[in-house]
């Protein structure tokens, strides 16, 4: 089981401090990076990479230390952000060349299994300064996978692609996942990460925001209410009901759609209150959802803060 860890981590840029006092640990599955534009993703990608110190704090490959830690590329491969290519190369000779760096017995070999992985074998005699955003993006990701890493670094491995390299890239993720290598990825698309993701970490202005599964986080939010939608046989009944207790802060029916939008203090309080209220009025339940409970609402709570 390879678990790269940030601990205490800081970085920071003359005046500016990218990263601040950042403590985090990536296991095996797949693990969302989320925050905003300038939060430190690329930063914290880079030093977990060993291509950054630490300015404070250590970041560690099993135990090892990954700055000045040459040995740590055997496990790691890396899909940076900014292009990382040679035009002049060919797709297939840019694999190859990082096989080669790598030291890999039969590296044409190693490269024509990475080139088939990203689905790059119609365009590998191809010269890299004439592919599209995309392709890039998929060479660059051929040449990370090359050495069958153990780690794999991407820093938003989805830019440029179309929604049918994107569903690829996707299914390739979730099989390395299942696999059991350490998959982190940073991604603004929101949904991207809602689907992939076991795990999230959120920074924010540098600071690690929050870290686990984001439905278990928002139900953590005890200083926000959560919102839920009810529909049921007699809504207005209901809604007298729920309004009258403590855990409900507001109750409004939303007439076009014939629900209840209820915002409620407490998570379990709530969920124990609707069906005993319910069946205590006769009333049938026929949908109780939430609507905050979505990545895309606790990423925008979590930046508010």
């Amino acid at each position: 089981m390879t678990v790269m860890t940030v601990a205490d981590v800081s970085r920071w840029f003359g005046n500016v401090v990218a990263v601040n006092d950042v403590t985090m640990s990536v296991g095996p599955g797949i693990t969302g990076l989320l925050g905003p534009n300038g939060a430190g993703k690329s930063t914290l990608i880079n030093m977990l990479a060993g291509f950054l110190p630490p300015s404070a704090g250590t970041v560690t490959l099993d135990g090892a230390p990954v700055w000045k830690n040459p040995q740590i590329y055997r496990s790691i491969g890396l899909v940076p952000e900014r292009e990382a290519a040679y035009d002049v190369l060919t797709g297939h000779q840019f694999v190859v060349a990082n096989a080669e760096l790598h030291g890999l017995p039969d590296a044409g070999a190693a490269a024509q299994r990475a080139l088939a992985t990203v689905q790059m074998e119609y365009a590998q005699d191809r010269k890299i300064g004439g592919y599209s955003k995309g392709m890039r993006q998929r060479i660059k990701m051929a040449s990370a996978l090359v050495h069958e890493p153990s780690v794999l670094l991407l820093d938003e491995p989805f830019n440029g692609m179309d929604p049918r390299q994107r569903l690829h890239l996707m299914e390739l993720l979730q099989a390395m996942g299942a696999e059991g290598r350490t998959v982190l990825f940073s991604s603004h698309i929101l949904e991207e990460v809602e689907r992939l993701a076991s795990q999230i970490e959120v920074v924010v202005a540098g600071r690690h925001a929050a870290s686990g599964d984001f439905r278990e986080i928002r139900r953590l939010m005890t200083d926000r209410p959560h919102r839920y939608v009810i529909s049921s046989s007699d809504d207005r009944a209901l809604a007298a009901a729920l309004i009258a207790d403590g855990s409900t802060t507001s109750v409004s029916l939303d007439s076009t759609t014939e629900t209840l939008e209820v915002d409620a203090v407490e998570f379990l309080p709530f969920a124990e209150l609707v069906p005993r209220v319910a069946r205590d009025a006769g009333i049938r339940l026929y949908r109780v959802s939430p609507a905050d409970e979505s990545l895309e609402s606790v990423f925008s709570y979590l930046v508010a803060i």
